[in-house]
C-alpha cells in the first residue's frame, strides 16, 4: 500500500514538473528580451511622433471570416489571433499573416490505385476542410493548403490499397469516412479540420468493363430464361385444367368459339376464320 501511494505521488510530481516546464517554455517564448523591448519602445515613440501619418500604417482591418496572426520581432504576440475588425500593429516590429477560416474545397486528381485483389483503377475525389486554429496553421506548417492536398492524395492511395474492387464499388460511404478520420487526425497539428471527403468517380479498365458487362448480360439472360420457363409451366397447368373442364362439358367448347368470334369481330377485320367441328363435316363425307 505504501509503495502504491509513493508511486502515485511520484507520477503526480512528474506531471507537475512537466506542466511547470511547459509553462516556463511558453513564458520564455513570449518574452522579447531587453533589446526587443527597446525596439518596441522606439517603435512606439516613432508612432507617437508621426501620429497622423502612421495611423494608416498601424491600424489594420480583417473581415469576419478572417483572423490575423501577429509576429512581434519574430515571436507570436499574445498567443491568440486578432480579429475580426480593427487591430493595431507597430510599423517597425510587427508583422501579421491573414488566415481565412472559411471552408475550402479541392479536387483530388485521379490516382492510379492497385486494389487488394490486384485490379488497377483510377479514383478521384473531393475534400472539404477549414482552419480552426490560425496560429497552428501558420506556425506548424509552411503551406497548410498545399500540405493538405498532398496528404489527401497519399491517404486516398493508402486507404483504397486495402480494399478490393467489390468494396470499392459498394462501400463508398465507409471509405469516405475512413479517409476523413485519417486526414483529420493527420492535419490536427496543423490547425485544420477536415469536414467531409467524397469519392467522385471510379474508372475501370475497358477490358474489365467489357468483362463485367458480359457477366451482367449473361446473368440477365439466365434470369429471363428462368422466368419464361416458369411462365410456360404455369400456362401448361392452366391449359390442363381448362381441358379437363371442357372435357366434362362439351358445350363449353362452343361457347369458347363464340367468344373468339366476338373478339375477332371487334377488331374490324375483313376476314373472319370460323372453326368448324369435324363432327359436322363427317356427315358430308362419303361413307366407305
Amino acid at each position: 500500500m505504501i509503495s502504491t501511494t509513493s508511486s502515485t505521488a511520484e507520477m503526480v510530481t512528474q506531471g507537475k514538473l512537466e506542466i511547470n516546464v511547459n509553462n516556463v517554455e511558453d513564458k520564455n517564448a513570449s518574452r522579447l528580451g531587453c533589446f526587443g523591448w527597446m525596439l518596441v519602445i522606439v517603435s512606439l515613440i516613432f508612432v507617437v511622433a508621426t501620429f497622423p501619418i502612421t495611423l494608416f500604417m498601424c491600424v489594420k482591418i480583417v473581415q469576419e471570416y478572417e483572423r490575423a496572426v501577429i509576429f512581434r520581432l519574430g515571436r507570436i504576440a499574445d498567443r491568440k489571433p486578432k480579429g475580426p475588425g480593427l487591430f493595431f500593429v507597430l510599423p517597425c516590429t510587427d508583422n501579421f499573416v491573414k488566415v481565412d477560416l472559411r471552408t475550402v474545397s479541392f479536387d483530388i486528381p485521379p490516382q492510379e490505385i492497385l486494389t487488394k485483389d490486384s485490379v488497377t483503377v483510377s479514383v478521384d475525389g473531393v475534400v472539404y476542410f477549414r482552419i480552426h486554429c490560425p496560429i497552428s496553421s501558420v506556425a506548424n506548417v509552411s503551406n497548410a493548403h498545399s500540405s493538405t492536398r498532398l496528404l489527401a492524395q497519399t491517404t486516398l492511395r493508402n486507404v483504397l490499397g486495402t480494399k478490393n474492387l467489390a468494396e470499392l464499388l459498394s462501400d463508398r460511404e465507409g471509405i469516405s469516412l475512413s479517409m476523413q478520420e485519417a486526414l483529420d487526425e493527420a492535419t490536427d497539428p496543423w490547425g485544420i479540420k477536415v469536414e467531409r471527403v467524397e469519392i467522385k468517380d471510379v474508372k475501370l479498365p475497358h477490358q474489365l468493363q467489357r468483362a463485367m458487362a458480359a457477366e451482367a448480360e449473361a446473368s440477365r439472360e439466365a434470369r429471363a430464361k428462368i422466368i419464361a420457363a416458369e411462365g410456360e409451366m404455369k400456362a401448361s397447368r392452366a391449359l390442363k385444367e381448362a381441358a379437363l373442364v371442357i372435357a366434362e362439358a362439351p358445350s363449353a367448347l362452343q361457347l369458347r368459339y363464340l367468344q373468339t368470334l366476338n373478339t375477332i369481330a371487334t377488331e374490324k377485320n375483313s376476314t373472319i376464320i370460323f372453326p368448324m367441328p369435324i363432327d359436322i363435316l363427317q356427315s358430308f363425307m362419303p361413307r366407305k
